[in-house]
């Protein structure tokens, strides 16, 4: 992955949610590469000690915790488990989601809190968590995932869309509240981005022909096209942005 280093995230310590495969991986290879020391949670054993063990082999400090990130308990128990190694975190990068497809006439009660928790919820949780920290620091960065999913108006998945939307409405009252201490809180909201699982679910002739006529970019965009923006909001080089919708989608809304 190319792309610029930014001094200050050297020695950084960075939590990233979902951490073990596409956009995610990325990210985690991305701050890697900053030299900050990362931690990430993910539900996936077999990926994310991969991810792990090649991360560290190039040099990099390194750390997972596997959780149901769902389970509010897991999660803050993985929280500090990468605390006590990686320290206080400085970065908070909630990236994990679940884009689910469903019809609205057969969403359950409880389909509607699976997703919404799986969506939404740990973002809430995972900042709480680490705020209290970025508060004595007087600094912080987090990034919450958005989806372009709710501005393109797509179809077939009303409760992610819902949480997804829901998205800016929590990162700005974060900001607002935690603008004081010098703690900066962002949204990114992706495109259509080619990562395994969306080839193996998602990505037919049909749909990528749709993509390339939405997009003003001609070409897939990729998880290192995110990991990068990512990293750059989490700088210093962003010090003066918070409380924003961030969209990379290779203008497709």
């Amino acid at each position: 992955m190319a792309g610029a280093i930014y001094p200050d995230l050297a020695g950084r310590a960075v939590l990233v949610t979902g951490g073990a495969t596409g956009i995610g991986e990325a990210i985690v290879r991305a701050f890697a590469r900053q030299k900050s020391r990362v931690g990430f949670i993910d539900i996936q054993q077999e990926p994310a000690t991969a991810l792990v063990q090649a991360l560290r082999e190039q040099g990099g400090e390194v750390h997972f915790e596997h959780a149901d990130l769902t389970d509010i308990a897991a999660l803050r128990a993985a929280i500090d488990a990468l605390r006590a190694r990686i320290g206080p975190i400085e970065v908070l990068v909630n990236n994990a989601a679940l884009d689910q497809r469903h019809t609205t006439e057969d969403v359950t009660p409880e389909q509607w809190d699976a997703l919404i928790a799986v969506n939404l919820r740990h973002q809430f949780f995972a900042a709480q968590a680490v705020l209290p920290a970025m508060k004595a620091a007087q600094r912080g960065a987090i990034v919450n995932f958005a989806s372009i999913s709710w501005m393109a108006g797509m179809g077939g998945m009303a409760v992610y869309t819902a949480a997804k939307s829901a998205v800016l409405g929590l990162t700005r009252s974060l900001a607002r509240d935690y603008g004081p201490f010098n703690i900066r809180v962002n949204a990114v909201a992706p495109g259509w981005i080619r990562t395994e699982r969306q080839q193996r679910l998602w990505i037919t002739p049909e749909g990528e022909q749709r993509m390339l006529q939405a997009q003003c970019l001609k070409r897939w965009l990729v998880p290192d096209d995110v990991a990068r923006f990512v990293v750059f909001l989490a700088s210093d080089e962003a010090a003066a942005c918070t409380s924003q919708h961030y969209v990379v989608d290779g203008g497709w809304v």
